[in-house]
């Protein structure tokens, strides 16, 4: 499975959306574009990313443009794991 298939399955099962994510692909909106994607889904799903790639993520890292799209939050875990 590529990065991008592995944290589309994180927001599934973060978010709870009972595989509705099978259509999400890199242009996905995010922030604003899914009802149950709010701030405390945005904190679930930075810890759940964090325990599954084992890195960190800095609150000063953490801006609505990381959260724009699927392809915009894998870019920046792919930036982490290095």
């Amino acid at each position: 499975m590529s990065l991008q298939a592995d944290i589309i399955q994180i927001i599934n099962d973060v978010l709870m959306l009972d595989g509705q994510t099978t259509e999400f692909d890199s242009d996905t909106g995010l922030l604003g574009s899914i009802p149950e994607f709010d701030s405390i889904a945005v904190v679930s799903l930075v810890t759940a990313l964090e325990e599954e790639f084992g890195c960190a993520f800095d609150d000063d890292e953490l801006n609505a443009d990381v959260f724009a799209t699927i392809g915009s939050l894998t870019k920046v875990v792919e930036q982490k794991l290095g």
